[in-house]
């Protein structure tokens, strides 16, 4: 439902055979005609890709080829254990599509929690189908890549033990690559299945392809089909999440948050909420007697998007975490969040406060306090400060007063110089300008 398909209200298992020494019993239990799902699609950038459909099979062991070896090993602790499997139809375009279908997709399953999906704990596998045509030379029809007029259609190849999202663009590329190179050289691809070596960067070839004519499926005699009750399927669509698409909408409406930082704070289902915890706590900061034009022009929350996307993002790359290991409360992060806003601390300060709250936690105020980075709001002693330094500084408040005005700035820096970082930068501004008539 989550991936908008069709659900086949009698739903059936069937054995695929073959006789390959990774499932020894000679059949997969899998599902052919009459799968869980179908039709669905998922959006990314703007373009629906087409879901085929989705259904249970039993997973097989792994097969490993050493190389330069004549022998093949296999593994077979996953062989027999369920696992969900998706197909796309042949509309994905390039690599960076297809890997993008792949995040979105995970991301689709974290937020349904239905597993973490971790591609480099084995807990999901992208199998790549790559077929190179001429342009014009075959159009997209009933599910199907059909050749134009006289045509012939190039074979597709398959690639298997893919196991991250870099991998799964690397590979798709190097297949578009190498397929295209043979077809340059006037030579044909083979129909095959090939691994991707993370080694050599590149595909090996496994195993020639077989159809789906060469599987001989037949009903599984062992399993029942199953009929799908429409009272669940209600249960179900009624206790759906809101899912990444709808999420991101709603933080651009009601946050006015940029699509770029949208993007960000739903990419994990627990950074979202600790968001708009964060976001909530400035709202009860705005009820607690702040001015209500805040609310409506969102800027509290747009900064709080602005500081989690960029400096606390710094964090969680440099310390490999994520939010679930945080050590700031939301109520925290809205107070150094509102603390900026005021004018209080200035960024640099912010961002010393950040860092200590990330490794240790604690309130930016106290912190604040005890590092004495508050900034500097009394007037009448940052004027005495501001005429000390344009006395010595003669040379260039001169060429403000001839109209150079961007000498200010270096007339700003020493007052930041002089202060320790703590004058009010948008108040030393105004009485640099004041005293410099």
């Amino acid at each position: 439902m989550a991936l908008n398909c069709q659900i086949n209200r009698l739903s059936k298992f069937d054995r695929k055979n073959y006789f390959y020494p990774d499932l020894p019993k000679g059949y997969q239990i899998s599902q052919y005609d009459l799968p869980l799902a179908y039709g669905g699609y998922l959006d990314i950038d703007d373009k629906k890709i087409l879901i085929t459909r989705i259904h249970l099979e039993e997973d097989t062991g792994k097969s490993f080829h050493p190389q330069g070896e004549d022998h093949t090993l296999i593994d077979f602790n996953r062989a027999g254990t369920p696992l969900m499997e998706l197909v796309t139809e042949p509309v994905i375009e390039d690599a960076a599509q297809a890997k993008k279908f792949c995040q979105k997709y995970q991301q689709i399953l974290r937020y349904l929690e239905i597993s973490n999906a971790d591609m480099e704990h084995g807990e999901m596998r992208c199998e790549a189908n790559v077929s190179v045509q001429k342009v014009g030379a075959f159009k997209y029809e009933d599910g199907l890549i059909k050749p134009i007029g006289r045509h012939k259609l190039n074979n597709k190849v398959e690639v298997k033990n893919i196991n991250s999202f870099r991998a799964v663009e690397k590979a798709i590329n190097f297949e578009i690559k190498r397929q295209t190179e043979l077809l340059e050289k006037d030579e044909e691809i083979i129909a095959e299945t090939r691994g991707w070596d993370d080694k050599k960067n590149a595909t090996v070839s496994q195993r020639v392809k077989e159809s789906s004519a060469d599987y001989r499926y037949f009903p599984e005699p062992d399993i029942p089909p199953l009929e799908i009750d429409g009272q669940w399927l209600a249960d179900i669509q009624a206790s759906l999440p809101e899912l990444p698409d709808e999420k991101m909408r709603r933080f651009e409406r009601e946050y006015g948050l940029s699509p770029e930082t949208a993007e960000i704070l739903i990419s994990d289902k627990d950074l979202a909420n600790w968001s708009e915890q964060v976001i909530s706590e400035l709202d009860a900061w705005i009820d607690a007697g702040g001015d209500e034009s805040e609310r409506q022009d969102k800027k509290l929350a747009k900064i709080a998007g602005n500081w989690i996307t960029g400096e606390l993002m710094k964090h969680f790359k440099i310390n490999n975490e994520t939010v679930s290991q945080l050590k700031i409360t939301a109520e925290n992060f809205a107070e150094l969040v509102s603390l900026i806003y005021q004018g209080k601390i200035n960024s640099s300060a912010g961002q010393t406060i950040l860092e200590f709250m990330y490794n240790q936690g604690g309130d930016p105020t106290d912190i604040m306090a005890k590092m004495g980075l508050e900034q500097m709001d009394d007037e009448a002693a940052l004027e005495k400060t501001i005429i000390k330094i344009i006395a010595e500084n003669k040379e260039q408040a001169d060429q403000y007063k001839k109209g150079k005005t961007n000498v200010i700035q270096f007339l700003l820096g020493k007052v930041m110089a002089d202060t320790g970082g703590k004058a009010n930068p948008k108040i030393a501004r105004e009485l640099l300008e004041k005293n410099l008539k």
